[in-house]
């Protein structure tokens, strides 16, 4: 697990894309610059949208891992 407590949790197992990346951008819009999220998801196109989106607008993604099927991201908003 991350060094850093996250500042929010977000659970999105059991949705399906695009869902997953919406509710992670809705959350993201009520975190100030520098705080971390975890987002917890089962869907395995999170890996691939969520790694596009981050690198896109400038967030980073601390931590990213799996198990069980369950994909875990800690994620710190920095725009």
């Amino acid at each position: 697990m991350s060094l850093t407590l996250p500042d929010i949790e977000l659970d999105a197992r059991g949705l399906d894309c695009p869902l997953p990346l919406l509710k992670l951008k809705q959350q993201l819009n009520r975190l100030d610059i520098g705080q971390i999220i975890a987002v917890q998801t089962s869907d395995p196109g999170s890996l691939r949208d969520f790694e596009a989106f981050t690198g896109m607008v400038g967030h980073i993604i601390h931590e990213q891992t799996e198990q069980d099927g369950n994909f875990l991201f800690i994620i710190e908003k920095r725009a």
